[in-house]
């Protein structure tokens, strides 16, 4: 067990100093970055649909829609079914900067695979997998 518990905090540790490492290369912050992939990936969600998904408070959310609604990266209307409602939809330009946003972190990730042995890519090539199987 104490080797599960070992492993288990050096992956943290190591994707820990990944995401610190790649968040410099954000066009925007984390936050509103984060809100915008739910969109693309999700279509248009509520305010409350959306803080759920990120763990924060409602108002938390509603301040980070409206910094996005101001940069027209989406729009606001209200939902068919529930007039009390805000529907948040991902706009085109969003999306753009949702796929700048990702090029970029892509690119000098790949970047740096390049420092690899081919034997460390090869190993690389299995990770996306493996994370997705282990995460929680």
């Amino acid at each position: 067990m104490s080797d599960d518990l070992d492993l288990a905090e050096a992956l943290r540790a190591a994707v820990g100093d990944f995401v610190r490492r790649v968040r410099p290369m954000e066009v925007m912050p984390p936050g509103q970055l984060a809100a915008l992939g739910h969109l693309g990936r999700e279509g248009a969600l509520s305010i409350a649909d959306l803080a759920r998904r990120e763990g924060v408070r409602h108002q938390s959310m509603t301040r980070t829609i409206s910094l996005l609604a101001a940069q027209d990266l989406v729009t606001l209307s209200p939902d068919g079914l529930d007039r009390r409602q805000v529907v948040v939809v991902i706009t085109e330009a969003g999306t753009a900067r949702l796929a700048e946003a990702r090029r970029r972190r892509a690119a000098a990730i790949a970047e740096a695979l390049r420092r690899l042995t081919p034997e460390e890519r090869d190993v690389a090539t299995k990770i996306p997998e493996i994370l997705r199987k282990i995460t929680p």
